[in-house]
């Protein structure tokens, strides 16, 4: 019997791309065809470039358009996707840029695990993870971030911000949704700190990121500073309730 999957993809602003991601993923989802049933839903914040329409108009079988009223955010826009999916019957959520930058012939990678552990990381920064095109502006960010998070909040893993996941129903149904405060990429460190918090699993794979193309990037200083802060926050909550 096949497992039921959703792949939730957030855009904004993101024409240039999403033919051709999504080209590339009706690909991967049919050599996987054996294990899965994988549908698509595209989570759109109110694209001005017509994102959501031109997903609309490639017709592909099992693909969802879910149009947002206005920006809301990564976090929110994962968060509306989740709880959609949570209606249907899907064993395993995936989540994945719409930029490129997560190959989607990597996939079958993180399904593998999926069914040993309720998180599944893809993973720049581990042995046989690689990133491709990234400035080192952008190299030391991310590997300071995910570091800096990783020590305050005593978790033992590589890259806490990357955004190529899988999680299982079980992890959704568990946390609360709704009690998330994260809106930028804070969201994929939150998300793994309530994974931990409540007794789930989690397994980190290699993937290899690449720097995208076309667009412009969502990262700013005010995603930067809400994820510094709030981390940090968790961080001393940590230690005053271990004393």
């Amino acid at each position: 019997m096949t497992k039921e999957v959703l792949v939730v993809i957030p855009t904004f602003n993101e024409s240039e791309s999403i033919t051709a991601l999504l080209a590339r993923l009706d690909r991967a989802r049919d050599s996987l065809s054996d294990k899965y049933h994988i549908e698509i839903l595209i989570v759109d914040d109110s694209s001005a470039d017509k994102t959501a329409e031109i997903a609309r108009s490639l017709n592909l079988k099992n693909l969802l358009v879910l149009s947002q009223v206005s920006k809301s955010g990564l976090g929110q826009a994962y968060i509306a996707g989740f709880k959609q999916g949570l209606i249907g019957n899907y064993q395993y959520f995936v989540e994945m840029d719409a930029d490129l930058s997560h190959q989607p012939e990597q996939l079958s990678d993180l399904l593998a695990v999926a069914s040993e552990k309720d998180l599944v990381i893809g993973t720049r920064w581990m042995s046989g993870g690689k990133v491709v095109n990234w400035p080192i502006g952008r190299r030391i960010l991310s590997k300071f971030g995910t570091k800096y998070a990783a020590f305050v909040l005593n978790l033992p893993y590589k890259d806490l911000t990357s955004g190529y996941r899988v999680l299982s129903r079980q992890l959704l149904m568990k946390i609360d949704l709704d009690q998330i405060q994260t809106l930028g990429y804070g969201f994929q460190i939150e998300i793994a700190l309530k994974a931990i918090q409540s007794g789930f699993k989690i397994k980190e794979v290699p993937i290899t990121f690449v720097e995208r193309e076309n667009g412009r990037s969502k990262m700013g200083l005010a995603i930067v500073w809400e994820a510094w802060w709030l981390i940090t926050k968790w961080g001393f909550i940590r230690v005053l309730n271990h004393r």
